[in-house]
C-alpha cells in the first residue's frame, strides 16, 4: 500500500521502491481498501529487502512494527513509522484494519511530501 500511495501522490518527483523483510504475495485486502481511494495496486509485487538496493537510496521509510526491521547504510536516512501489520487483526476486523493502515500511511506521506517539497 505504501509503494502505491507514494507513487500515485509524488508521481515523477520520487523514484519509488518497497520491499519486505519477509514479504507476501499480493494481499487481496490491500488491492480492495487501495481501489477504494483509487489507485490500483494489482501490478506491484512483494519483493525481499534484498533485492533493492539501499545504497542507492536517499530516504528510507521503515514501517515494521513487530516485525523485524531492516538494516539501512549509515549515510541514508532512514525514517521509521511504526505501523500495525493489519493482517495481525481478527479476522472479522480486517478490512477496517487495512483502512486504519492505509489512511496512516497516507497521512504520514502527505506530511513527508509537504516537508520535501514534493507536491508541485
Amino acid at each position: 500500500m505504501a509503494e502505491g500511495l507514494a507513487r500515485h501522490m509524488f508521481g515523477n518527483r520520487a523514484f519509488v521502491q518497497s520491499a519486505g523483510s519477509s514479504p507476501h504475495r499480493l494481499n487481496i485486502r490491500a488491492l480492495k481498501v487501495m481501489k477504494e481511494i483509487g489507485i490500483d495496486i494489482i501490478s506491484q509485487m512483494a519483493k525481499p529487502v534484498d533485492m533493492v538496493d539501499l545504497d542507492e537510496a536517499d530516504v528510507v521509510i521503515t514501517l515494521c512494527d513487530e516485525e523485524v526491521c531492516p538494516l539501512t547504510p549509515p549515510q541514508v536516512e532512514r525514517l521509521h513509522w511504526p505501523i500495525a501489520d493489519p493482517v495481525r487483526a481478527e479476522p472479522d476486523q480486517m478490512d477496517a484494519a487495512f483502512r486504519a493502515s492505509r489512511d496512516e500511511i497516507k497521512a504520514k506521506l502527505e506530511a513527508f511530501g509537504r516537508e520535501r517539497g514534493l507536491f508541485e
